[in-house]
């Protein structure tokens, strides 16, 4: 797709604290996909509490001594937060298939991490790895599912975290019909 900007804005978190380690910048570098990612136009995202036990460092302090993140590493700032995304592929690596370019999509927040054999393997949006915080985002083309329905982007945009949530819920009492 044409038209890509070199910069964008985004929202960056400097570290772990309250509001003020937020910063609105106006030119930051847009990411270029690496062979098996997209590169996504962020038409929404969604805030939840994922996002802001990660800004105040929640997960490093009571969930299992973590490193300020889910899978336990180190938080590396600044980092553009935003587990919640919908939007539209603007352009792909060399080895996904360029239909893909023009399709809305919502991101699979908790993902798998190709390069961690070790459990729990995952990395999630936002806190392992850049978020919707901003105008583009890449993100490994697997974990992104192509959406076709009448919900508004906003409706979308705070779908994925909330689900996987509720569905965890469910499971762990085991609903039945």
């Amino acid at each position: 797709m044409k038209n890509i900007p070199k910069r964008m804005h985004a929202v960056l978190l400097t570290g772990h604290g309250g509001l003020e380690k937020l910063k609105y910048k106006t030119n930051v570098k847009v990411p270029t996909p690496k062979n098996d990612e997209v590169l996504i136009k962020v038409s929404a995202a969604g805030i939840n509490n994922t996002d802001i036990n990660t800004r105040t460092g929640w997960y490093s302090k009571y969930k299992f001594n973590m490193g300020g993140s889910w899978s336990g590493a180190s938080l590396k700032f600044p980092l553009i937060q935003g587990i919640d995304v919908c939007g539209i592929i603007v352009s792909v690596g060399s080895k996904v298939n360029i239909s893909r370019i023009g399709q809305r999509i919502i991101v699979r927040p908790m993902q798998t991490d190709p390069k961690n054999t070790s459990k729990p393997n995952m990395v999630t949006l936002g806190s392992e790895i850049n978020g919707a915080f901003s105008q583009y985002v890449t993100i490994r083309s697997s974990e992104t599912y192509a959406i076709n329905c009448k919900w508004t982007d906003v409706e979308l945009a705070s779908i994925p975290c909330s689900y996987s949530t509720a569905e965890g819920l469910l499971q762990t009492v085991k609903l039945k019909n």
